[in-house]
């Protein structure tokens, strides 16, 4: 069997989580930041888990991840 190719995009927007999950980064956290709050914008810092709709998908992008 040939070796999967990894997604050169997933790889770098995805990882997994200890369990398996894959995890994501949030999105409006580059510019015009100045009408957004302290609290938003150290909100969409943290990484958040990936919804079940799209989970087995990204898993499949990245098969070695």
């Amino acid at each position: 069997m040939p070796k999967i190719k990894t997604h050169s995009g997933a790889k770098k927007r995805f990882k997994l989580s200890k369990n398996g999950k894959p995890m994501r980064g949030h999105a409006y956290k580059s510019h015009i930041l100045n009408k957004k709050t302290t609290k938003r914008k150290r909100n969409l810092r943290k990484q958040s888990v990936a919804d079940v709709t799209n989970q087995k998908q990204i898993k499949r992008l990245i098969p070695y991840k």
